[in-house]
């Protein structure tokens, strides 16, 4: 009898009393983050949630982050790994990122794929000259034309037969950040695909304030822009030549005091031709809203 319930036990607890091993836990892993990505600016971090301690590689459109081929996660639960990423293109990039388990019994795991929309800023190509564009309804439209909200109200969709004001704002790094003006500035216009010739930009007040603008009119007459949907343009503006610079110049100057003149040293600023201007920058603008927000024309609605 006893040589039976010794028998019983060992059987229970495996061979010479050792416990029959327990298989782990499959490895899991899950991606989240790089939406908030801007284009060489702004990085955004790529969070890699796991169900155990190891190393996490994060991966670009197939290619490992610079960085980030091998990140710890947490010791303790909840296991995460961090990487700080900073897209150098602006464009939609798939993301992956591999977790290897630190114990070597469990198999590697690949996490869903996560795709990013890198932003890119709005202000067009610095260079250094950096651009805003928007548009709004011209005043004056009436009728079945009525604009859907007030003008000057900035929006992108307009009925046939609607006048398109485009207003730019300009700003120039090479002139210290100086607002693009007609003092500064050789060239402004803005090319309309489907339109022959570019719609030169004129600078003025608008009541208090100043900007560029350009006047697209749309419709059915000869001369007017007529293709619905969506209108592509490039704004492009050409700064003048540089051809003088201000230089720290010194002079020597007559000080009286107590009745007696001295000479002395006093520094000022003089204007010093360039002997090789510096050409003018160029900065141009092809606007990257979403679909929604693009310029887009409408056939106007038909009368009752």
């Amino acid at each position: 009898m006893r040589k039976i319930i010794a028998t019983a036990v060992i059987a229970a607890f495996g061979i010479a009393g050792i416990a029959p091993a327990v298989a782990a836990d499959a490895a899991t892993i899950t991606l989240t983050g790089g939406s908030k990505a801007v284009v060489n600016v702004l990085p955004d971090t790529l969070v890699a949630t796991t169900n155990s301690a190891g190393t996490v590689a994060y991966i670009a459109d197939g290619k490992s982050i610079a960085g980030c081929d091998k990140v710890a996660t947490t010791t303790v639960t909840p296991f995460v790994a961090k990487c700080t990423w900073l897209p150098t293109v602006a464009s939609k990039v798939v993301l992956t990122a591999v977790f290897t388990p630190a114990d070597t019994t469990v198999a590697a795991v690949t996490s869903a794929a996560v795709t990013a929309a890198v932003g890119s800023p709005t202000q067009g190509v610095v260079s250094p000259i950096s651009i805003y564009a928007d548009t709004v309804l011209a005043s004056g439209s009436t009728g079945v034309l009525a604009p859907r909200f007030s003008a000057c109200a900035v929006q992108s969709e307009y009925l046939l037969g609607q006048k398109i004001v485009f207003r730019v704002y300009g700003n120039n790094a090479d002139l210290g950040g100086a607002v693009m003006d007609n003092t500064n500035t050789s060239k402004a216009y803005i090319e309309i695909a489907g339109v022959k010739d570019p719609i030169q930009l004129a600078y003025g007040n608008h009541s208090g304030i100043s900007f560029w603008t350009g006047v697209l009119t749309t419709g059915t007459a000869a001369g007017q822009y007529s293709t619905l949907g969506v209108i592509n343009y490039k704004v492009t503006m050409v700064s003048k030549d540089i051809t003088t610079a201000k230089v720290l110049a010194t002079k020597r100057v007559a000080v009286t005091v107590d009745g007696k003149t001295e000479w002395k040293w006093e520094s000022y600023y003089k204007n010093k031709k360039l002997t090789w201007p510096i050409i003018g920058a160029t900065g141009t603008l092809v606007p990257n809203w979403t679909a929604t927000s693009l310029l887009t024309l409408y056939a106007a609605p038909a009368a009752k």
